[in-house]
């Protein structure tokens, strides 16, 4: 089984993007796409999900009614309210996990069915979750803390108080690039992400025939990358 799925003696190689708040993650998933590499969205899913008509909408409206418009969850409302309390952000995910599970799950079967070598699973908080055991090789999207915050502030809605919440329920970025087996910089301009996208997949497939990632390849691999 891998990602709850039955992938039997082939499946595609998976590689694991992830990144604290305004790193470039969402721009680097998008270079992989333009390499005809299929992405998995885990925001995109919950975005889904809680959207209008979402299949998450009442489950999420009736653990959480003050963030309900009508039939429509206002999710700054939604992000307030679990900003606020601790254990809301548990109950949220409690609902969420299991269906963004559920559905990167038939997003691998696809992969498979279609010979896919190699997809991406994008997910913000792959370690906090315990993800990266079940991904080939894990790539981490990193830039200087002065690019990211000022990123951050840039979004509509962003207040220095909510970017330090944020960042307090992530792993801190220097150790997610000490766990990562490649590390992209973000900070040095669109062009350098993409040659070391093309880097990293010419290493990840060279080095995965055997269709699994040995941990000692992947110390190797995270010692050499520049």
């Amino acid at each position: 089984m891998f990602w709850g799925v039955n992938v039997a003696h082939s499946r595609p190689l998976v590689i694991g993007l992830t990144g604290s708040i305004a790193m470039g993650k969402s721009e680097t998933a998008q270079m992989f796409r333009r390499l005809r590499i299929p992405v998995f969205d885990a925001d995109a899913e919950v975005h889904r999900l809680i959207g209008k008509g979402g299949p998450a909408v009442a489950e999420v409206g009736a653990a959480f009614p003050s963030a309900m418009r009508g039939e429509v969850i206002d999710r700054q409302a939604l992000g307030e309210h679990i900003f606020a309390n601790s254990s809301g952000l548990q109950v949220l995910e409690g609902i969420l996990h299991p269906l963004v599970a559920n559905a990167r799950s038939r997003f691998l079967q696809r992969a498979g069915a279609s010979r896919a070598s190699v997809v991406v699973v994008d997910v913000p908080l792959l370690f906090e979750t315990g993800g990266e055991h079940r991904c080939d090789a894990v790539v981490v999207v990193s830039a200087p803390g002065f690019l990211q915050r000022q990123r951050a502030m840039a979004r509509p809605n962003m207040s220095e108080g909510k970017l330090d919440a944020i960042k307090a329920q992530q792993i801190p970025d220097r150790i997610k690039r000490r766990r990562a087996d490649f590390v992209i910089s973000t900070g040095t301009g669109k062009r350098a992400v993409l040659l070391a996208i093309r880097r990293i997949l010419q290493t990840i497939v060279a080095g995965t025939r055997r269709r699994r990632f040995p941990r000692s390849r992947r110390r190797s691999l995270a010692r050499s990358r520049s």
